[in-house]
């Protein structure tokens, strides 16, 4: 089975209103706020093959799905394509992999003709123990042409797609393991210095030690918050980050200037380290 960035997953918890000012302060295109059956709150940033999603609740103070509710502010979800949620259950749990059934829920939206349509999806969730603390998820698009609409997939900051993801782990092995059993031997490479590569794609889903995660990010590094083995960063491809850091610079967003582009430390982007290159 081939592994395929399908989405990111930043969770806000019930920040949502102030978590979508701050990524359209980033630069980013916003979907319209969109309510899940499954009683949560979303918004999308879409490129061309994956997207980024702000995930809480759009009621202040108020109840957090309980798949959800156990993860604090931030970088939270990694999520891979499928294109049938019930057989890919099927198959993890045969292979050993702890795999939860299947879930259908939706959201409505507005349609471009004023008309009211309904994004529905198939998710196949990985045991909460099985790997890091947060959360690996399988996505069947049932409508894609309701979530890669063109009229969202173009950013003032440039933003093109998710070009790498980064893990810190105590054991970065540990995660090796569960994704050969998952994706397969041949889709898991462990480098000279111990990181494990995890080709999803077009992107990079990059599993690191924590001291090697705190020597590349610094200061700009998300707080654990708790968790132990989490998500860190998310990259992404842009037009010209020379641009993008001007437009950060116009909208006030700290950021440090680094070789390939600007990285915006995870205290200005909800926990969620972002850096943007070519």
């Amino acid at each position: 089975m081939a592994a395929v960035l399908d989405h990111l997953v930043v969770d806000v918890r019930d920040g949502i209103a102030a978590a979508a000012a701050d990524w359209v302060r980033l630069g980013f295109t916003l979907t319209p706020l969109g309510r899940h059956s499954l009683g949560s709150a979303n918004h999308l940033m879409v490129f061309a093959e994956d997207y980024l999603e702000l995930l809480g609740t759009d009621v202040p103070g108020g109840a957090l799905r309980p798949d959800i509710a156990p993860y604090p502010v931030g970088l939270n979800g990694l999520v891979f394509k499928t294109g049938d949620a019930e057989a890919l259950a099927a198959r993890l749990l045969a292979a050993g992999v702890p795999a939860l059934p299947a879930t259908a829920f939706h959201r409505p939206l507005d349609l471009p003709d004023g008309s009211r349509g309904e994004a529905r999806f198939r998710t196949v969730r990985l045991d909460r123990a099985a790997a890091f603390d947060g959360r690996i998820y399988w996505c069947e698009h049932l409508t894609p042409q309701h979530v890669w609409r063109p009229e969202w997939q173009v950013h003032a900051n440039g933003a093109q797609a998710v070009s790498r993801v980064l893990l810190a782990a105590r054991d970065p092995e540990r995660q090796a393991a569960l994704f050969r059993r998952t994706f397969g031997a041949a889709a898991v490479e462990t480098q000279a210095d111990g990181r494990v590569l995890l080709r999803a794609g077009r992107p990079v889903v990059e599993v690191a030690s924590h001291a090697q995660v705190a020597a590349e990010l610094g200061t700009a590094a998300p707080d654990p918050a708790g968790r132990g083995d989490h998500l860190a960063l998310i990259a992404l491809r842009v037009t010209d980050p020379a641009q993008t850091a001007a437009l950060l610079r116009a909208n006030g967003v700290a950021f440090e200037m680094r070789p390939e582009g600007p990285l915006v430390p995870a205290r200005a982007a909800w926990n969620a380290a972002l850096a943007f290159g070519g």
